[in-house]
């Protein structure tokens, strides 16, 4: 069964990630769906919101990580954490959302929702670790944005007009992959995305 992180024993989180949630308003909630609400500026932000989107870091939280994620407003962490003190640094930057991850199954992460719910400016946000355990239909259920982890590799594409991103893996390299994390920028009820190569010189 899934546990929302407010039920979950408040001890195991960074008081950020603590802060960040809060009862959903207009959507219907799905049930293991932990709802965040960051459209504390209002249903249409006039001024853009940045989200900073990273996954897959298994205990390592890069400098470069820290430094493409300052100046989010808030967080996104699509699983495969690692140790908690990833989540206490991002949450030194941001309230963060979280999910659990196929690796997250120390006591503390297995607290952690399977989901999340991320509504701001307007835009909500479905956030899973597995895109292959998508068990709705985005566009029926109103999301705008699908984010997932998983398979270190970085996409971003719209189908039926839906964002589906994946930051890709911002831990170790592995497969040849780039290590990567992401960005999504919320205007005026709408969004675009990109991607942050951690490795490269220039971001």
């Amino acid at each position: 069964m899934r546990k929302d992180p407010q039920s979950a024993g408040s001890a195991a989180f960074p008081a950020a990630v603590r802060r960040a949630s809060s009862p959903a308003a207009p959507r219907a909630r799905r049930p293991g769906d932990s709802r965040q609400d960051a459209g504390a500026t209002g249903p249409l932000s006039r001024s853009p919101i940045l989200i900073g989107v990273i996954s897959d870091t298994h205990g390592l939280l890069r400098p470069e990580a820290l430094a493409a994620l300052r100046g989010s407003r808030y967080i996104i962490h699509a699983g495969d954490v690692g140790p908690p003190q990833i989540l206490e640094k991002l949450s030194a930057i941001a309230p963060v959302t979280i999910v659990r991850g196929n690796i997250d199954k120390a006591a503390w992460a297995r607290k952690l929702p399977e989901t999340q719910v991320l509504e701001a400016g307007g835009v909500s946000i479905y956030v899973l670790h597995d895109l292959m355990q998508l068990d709705l239909k985005p566009e029926a259920a109103g999301f705008g944005v699908v984010i997932s982890g998983h398979s270190h590799a970085p996409k971003q594409e719209v189908r039926n007009g839906v964002l589906y991103f994946n930051p890709g893996s911002a831990g170790l390299q592995r497969f040849k992959l780039p290590v990567t994390l992401g960005r999504l920028i919320v205007e005026d009820g709408k969004v675009r995305s990109e991607l942050v190569n951690l490795l490269a010189t220039d971001h």
